[in-house]
């Protein structure tokens, strides 16, 4: 992972357990190149992912100031965020329980959403995800085999995201996601605890390569209380 984003990652953990408190300055921007052992432009990209995510506000002369912020706790996810638990909520312990995990060919809807043919091979990933032992989004998920290969069910009780990227070395461009409310089905029931009633949130996404290839077609349902999705609309003269 890139040196601003562990950056970004490390403060914005030590926002979430208090270390740097609400309405309080971050150190400067020489102080925290110092500490990190980088250039402050790396710092400065550090700071610009937080700033979008709502976290801090920067002003020039100012400094940057942990916000208070009514909205954001700890179980929300950002809308642009795509790569998985782990990445996250790397502070977390995150587990996997495979449900269902087979090869089969895809539909025609399959098709065009991940740009294959009938005959094309992909993988289909059922899985629930655990936060801290706690049962928190269930996953269905395809994978085109061509791309995603030799997947086996020791990977998928871990991250499948770090065996993307670590292992086959994809290089993963951006997502397509939609965010909508729906009723429950009989896995949201026996999973997640919920009751006939129980709103649920599901989060349908492709996932594609940097040179614009689908590899990842995926929904992925939680119950309305145990998780939410954030998006901050940031002015762009706000740090002038």
């Amino acid at each position: 992972m890139l040196k601003y984003k562990l950056i970004a990652d490390d403060i914005r953990h030590k926002i979430q357990s208090g270390e740097y408190k609400a309405d309080n300055l971050l150190p400067d921007q020489v102080t925290l190149a110092e500490q990190y052992e980088v250039s402050r432009m790396t710092v400065k990209k550090a700071i610009d992912i937080l700033a979008m995510e709502g976290l801090v506000y920067r002003k020039r002369g100012m400094g940057t100031r942990v916000l208070k912020n009514a909205l954001w706790n700890q179980n929300d996810s950002l809308a642009i965020e795509y790569q998985g638990l782990t990445v996250q909520m790397k502070h977390k312990e995150i587990t996997s329980k495979i449900i269902e995990f087979k090869i089969e060919f895809p539909d025609e809807a399959l098709q065009q959403l991940l740009m294959i043919k009938e005959t094309d091979a992909v993988y289909f990933v059922h899985r629930l995800r655990l936060v801290d032992k706690k049962a928190y989004v269930l996953e269905k998920t395809y994978f085109v085999a061509s791309i995603v290969e030799k997947l086996v069910p020791s990977i998928l009780e871990k991250s499948i995201y770090r065996y993307i990227k670590e292992e086959l070395g994809l290089v993963i461009g951006g997502a397509y996601r939609k965010i909508h409310a729906d009723i429950p089905d009989k896995y949201d029931i026996e999973y997640l605890n919920c009751k006939k009633t129980t709103p649920v949130l599901e989060v349908e996404q492709v996932v594609y390569q940097q040179n614009g290839i689908p590899f990842e077609y995926s929904k992925s349902r939680n119950r309305f209380d145990t998780r939410s999705y954030t998006i901050s609309d940031v002015i762009k003269d706000a740090y002038k």
